[in-house]
This record gives structure tokens, C-alpha cells and sequence, in this order.
């Protein structure tokens, strides 16, 4: 991934080659390479499903937020581990996921459904809201907003196509963006688009 990025921003003008600084390291220590409070954003998406413990990472992403600052994290949605593999007719698969405790605050999610898109069978973490939403208010950016992404494009049968007229892939994302503000549908999107603010 770095080395897509470095490729990525050498094709970039001089103006934003020299504003961007690709750092390589461990999330959990921000304080190595940057100043508390350094940052107005800190995104962090598809990172914790692939961390089995967050917190620390968390705990140093909300450092380096400036007061008011805004925290966005993107991950996969562990309240609904059980849909995915039913929709696909997995019934052991759903069981299985049934059978998650509930209050389990992290779970990994079973491989054939939870891949990650740039490491097929990779098994990754879920998350619950509940959990995150406790998490971002002990590191003192509590959960201002969330959304729920891919709704409905996870809830299509297996290789079914994306629209295949602009017409159509406009309504789509319309669909999609209202879902992902509106219960009960954004509870159950694939992932979910949390953010923090820093106090």
C-alpha cells in the first residue's frame, strides 16, 4: 500500500507532492512522529478490521487531534455479523454468527464474508457501535454522527452488477446516502462511518 501511494503521488504536480509526507509506522505511536493536538482530521478507514486490539491505536489517533477536531473512522459493522451469511444461504454460517455473545465487543468476522477486499482470505475484525461509541468517548472524542455504507449494494445476491446506466448509479448512491442516515437501514450496512470530535 505505501508504494501504491508513493507511486500515486509522484504522478501528482510539484504543489501536492509537497504537501503530502508518507510515513511508515506503527499507528499506536503518533507521539514519535507528531505533536499532540497536530491535526484538525485523522482519518482512519479499513484499518481496525485489521487490528485485533484498537484501543491503543485509537487512544494515539485522538492525541494528535486538535481541540474540535474530527476523528472518522470507517469499519466493518459487528452488530449484524449473522446477515451477511444468510443472505447467501449459509445457514451454518449464520448460526454461527448467531451464537456471537452479544456482548462481545470485537468479532472476527468468518472469512468467506468478511475478506479483506485487498487480502482475499484474510480474516478481519468487526465492530459494534456500542463499543466504539464507549471507546471514542473514553479518549475524549465522543461519537458526534455516524452513517451506515453499503446498505443495500451488501445486500444484493453475490456478483450481481452495479447499475449499468449513470441514470441509475446516481439513484443508487442517492439510496445508499439516505439509508446510511436513516433507521432502522444504516444498522445494518456493511460498515459504519463513525465520527468522533475532540472536546
Amino acid at each position: 500500500m505505501v508504494a501504491v501511494v508513493r507511486e500515486a503521488l509522484a504522478a501528482q504536480p510539484e504543489g501536492v507532492r509537497g504537501r503530502v509526507r508518507v510515513v511508515e509506522g506503527d499507528g499506536r505511536d503518533t507521539g514519535v512522529h507528531f505533536l499532540p493536538g497536530s491535526f484538525d482530521v485523522v482519518l482512519c478507514h479499513g484499518v481496525l478490521m485489521h487490528i485485533e486490539e484498537p484501543d491503543p491505536l485509537l487512544a494515539g489517533l485522538a492525541r494528535m487531534l486538535a481541540p474540535g477536531g474530527l476523528l472518522s473512522l470507517l469499519v466493518r459493522n459487528g452488530d449484524t455479523p449473522a446477515l451477511r451469511p444468510a443472505l447467501t444461504g449459509d445457514w451454518a454460517g449464520t448460526l454461527a454468527a448467531l451464537d456471537t455473545p452479544a456482548h462481545t465487543p470485537r468479532i472476527p468476522a468468518a472469512p468467506e464474508h468478511g475478506e479483506s477486499p485487498s487480502r482475499p482470505g484474510l480474516e478481519v475484525w468487526a465492530d459494534r457501535l456500542g463499543s466504539l461509541t464507549a471507546t471514542l468517548a473514553g479518549i475524549g472524542a465522543p461519537l458526534h454522527t455516524w452513517y451506515g455504507v453499503r446498505v443495500f449494494t451488501d445486500l444484493t445476491a453475490g456478483g450481481t452488477a452495479l447499475p449499468g446506466t449513470p441514470q441509475d448509479m446516481v439513484a443508487l448512491l442517492a439510496a445508499e446516502d439516505r439509508a446510511g442516515r436513516t433507521d432502522p437501514y444504516r444498522r445494518v450496512a456493511a460498515l459504519l462511518h463513525l465520527c468522533g470530535v475532540r472536546g
